[in-house]
């Protein structure tokens, strides 16, 4: 009986030697084993019992593996199934990636590995037919976010390398982390990278770090991101931003699952899953040479779009609701109401800079607001730059001066210091009495917390 409790693992391959390895290393890790040698005899055994994973190769003698990882997904989706692959047979492991294996483990066997696929596959196999997301949420009820949300949900239960595209503010980060924390590995790190703010001469070091006296200044061993990431997800942000040669180096790393050191003599094995983003085309940058073919087809096995705040305007109330609450939490002063004509302005605008252009509305109409609700006359939206007039040349002498943009860094400095200047008069004559304070100056007590705090008034 309590061999019944055991996962089970199906073994499918047709070479009697490598069952028996596999067989005896999972036996090792405590996990009961069922083997068929083709593609009918697999097929019987996952309609006749449960499996929590199935291993198989991809040559067998009546088919292809690649038909069993399609025919799990239609008949039996809740089962992990991971391919054995021919090493170098990069190509093949991708298509079954694209076709919702689990992951995929090349020959030579490496054991260590195997393990380690296994192991996490078991845990995936543990949450059943459990889709739902934790960690952070996805506000909206829109149907693209809908869609969206199913779409983390399916790609969580892979391992396969996703890219995530989607305009400037749009979220991709936060889908990262959900992909992350719905995902087997949840329990290990999530370590973001951004490719961009890297110096080109240190990222080498950064990313896959360095042995102690490999260059001046390396005074101690380090690991780099890379391994950080071990046993969890590295997140490459602004991808497109990686310089040719590092590209070349991250297309070995997802290829072999090894990294190597700087001054490092030997690959050392990794187990990380890659997820990458970037705002910019990364097709046309192929197409431009500026970007590898061969690795924009490795890292984009699976694509997934995060869509700009024009194409779910309906979601609008709901972030506004949720990032006004956050913003008055962190401030510590009560979430104000938001009113018809306010949300009616904020849902006119195209929001070129997304929900990041949405919050630093938000933020600026909480400073503002006199009452305990934010009034449209309290949203100020800036014209789309394409709106903007260019600059006159020419003027006639003795012209007006152009009046400084709205916002700009300049005006709000001298709004910011007037500002402060007429709350700690406020505050002298009423002897630092808030509330008095805030009678006088025609605003509500939460709004006077929130500016003292806002401006750094001690």
């Amino acid at each position: 009986m309590a061999g019944m409790s055991k996962p089970v693992v199906l073994i499918v391959d047709d070479e009697p030697d490598l069952v028996e390895l596999v067989s005896l290393t999972l036996s090792r890790m405590n996990l009961d084993t069922a083997s068929a040698g083709d593609l009918a005899g697999a097929r019987a055994l996952l309609k006749a019992r449960p499996f929590d994973l199935c291993l198989t190769d991809m040559r067998l003698p009546d088919g292809d593996g690649l038909d069993l990882v399609a025919w799990i997904q239609e008949n039996k989706a809740l089962v992990p199934v991971a391919v054995i692959s021919a090493h170098g047979n990069v190509e093949a492991a991708v298509r079954a990636l694209k076709l919702g294996a689990f992951d995929f483990v090349s020959k030579p066997l490496d054991l260590g590995a195997l393990r380690k696929l296994v192991t996490s596959a078991i845990k995936l196999g543990g949450q059943g037919g459990d889709m739902t997301m934790r960690g952070p949420r996805l506000i909206g009820h829109s149907q693209v976010m809908e869609a969206l949300r199913q779409l983390i949900a399916r790609v969580a239960r892979s391992q396969a390398p996703v890219h995530i595209s989607g305009e400037s503010g749009t979220g991709k980060e936060l889908v990262a982390r959900l992909i992350h924390d719905s995902g087997p590995r949840a329990e290990g790190p999530f370590v973001p990278v951004n490719c961009g703010a890297i110096p080109t001469e240190l990222m080498e070091s950064e990313l896959f770090g360095h042995k102690r006296g490999s260059f001046t200044g390396a005074v101690n061993d380090s690991k780099g991101l890379v391994q950080s990431a071990e046993g969890g997800t590295l997140f490459l942000d602004e991808v497109a931003d990686l310089p040719l040669h590092m590209q070349v180096k991250l297309l070995r790393v997802i290829q072999e699952k090894t990294v190597r050191p700087i001054g490092e003599a030997r690959e050392v094995p990794v187990d990380v899953r890659i997820l990458s983003a970037t705002h910019r085309n990364l097709a046309a940058l192929v197409r431009d040479g500026r970007f590898r073919e061969d690795l924009y087809y490795r890292i984009n096995v699976i694509e997934m779009r995060v869509p700009s705040l024009r194409e779910r305007a309906e979601d609008i109330p709901d972030l506004a609701e949720a990032i006004l609450r956050r913003l008055s939490r962190r401030m510590g002063v009560e979430a104000p109401e938001i009113s018809t004509a306010a949300l009616a302005a904020l849902a006119g605008h195209a929001f070129p800079g997304n929900v990041r252009e949405l919050e630093n509305v938000l933020e600026r109409a909480l400073t503002l607001c006199v009452t305990d609700t934010i009034e449209a006359s309290d949203i100020q939206l800036r014209a789309p730059m394409a709106d903007v007039q260019p600059e006159a040349t020419g003027a006639s002498p003795g012209a007006a001066p152009a009046a400084p943009a709205v916002g700009a860094g300049a005006l709000g400095e001298q709004l910011d210091g007037i500002e402060r200047d007429a709350i700690v008069k406020a505050l002298e004559q009423t002897r630092y009495n808030k509330t008095a304070a805030a009678k006088l100056l025609g605003m509500s007590f939460r709004a006077l917390r929130y500016r003292i705090k806002k401006l750094g008034i001690e």
